[in-house]
């Protein structure tokens, strides 16, 4: 039986391509992409990073949760959600009916590689070790993200394959393609 759905919600760990798969599967649905980390950032006129360091990560997930609570009211969209927002066990208890959610996975090695390049923005894998951080972060995390409704292994796949089997596994779904 098919549902209708009016956005797609990707969560996984930092690094997963949740940003880059995220717009081109929008671009492929003719729907708007919404990256939540760039939205909060935007409201509070503030990086992340800085947010950690000034106010902690508690201050960080109150804010991260109510950014998600107004984004969630959006529809035909694809949005990318926060590393951490979905590693709370409760996160899909207050989705709207209509929501797709879909975890792409990813190992510590490949995210904390995709990640390098961007030294100062993850503070979470501002260590020494950034991999072993990223191991026990991901491990710690996995049970959260497995309540996603499809799984992807973004493992050495391009952002256009990934895309290509999100599409595929919504395709016995009604996709509003028309919402604005």
């Amino acid at each position: 039986m098919s549902a209708t759905v009016c956005r797609i919600l990707l969560v996984g760990f930092m690094g997963s391509g949740k940003s880059s798969v995220g717009r081109v599967l929008a671009a492929a649905l003719g729907w708007r992409f919404i990256d939540a980390d760039q939205t909060l950032e935007d409201d509070l006129d503030t990086p992340i990073a800085a947010l950690f360091q000034e106010h902690g990560e508690a201050f960080f997930r109150e804010k991260e949760r109510t950014t998600m609570a107004a984004l969630l009211d959006e529809e035909g969209v694809v949005i990318a959600t926060g590393g951490g927002w979905a590693a709370q066990p409760q996160w899909v208890d207050g989705l709207p009916p209509g929501t797709g959610t879909v975890w792409l996975q990813v190992t510590a090695v490949e995210a904390v590689g995709r990640v390098q390049a961007e030294p100062g923005k993850r503070p979470l894998l501002d260590s020494d070790e950034p991999v072993d951080t990223a191991r026990k972060l991901v491990e710690s995390r996995s049970p959260s993200y497995a309540l996603a409704e499809w799984k992807v292994d973004t493992e050495g796949r391009s952002v256009e394959d990934v895309s290509a089997r999100i599409l595929e596994m919504f395709s016995g779904n009604d996709l509003i393609l028309d919402a604005e």
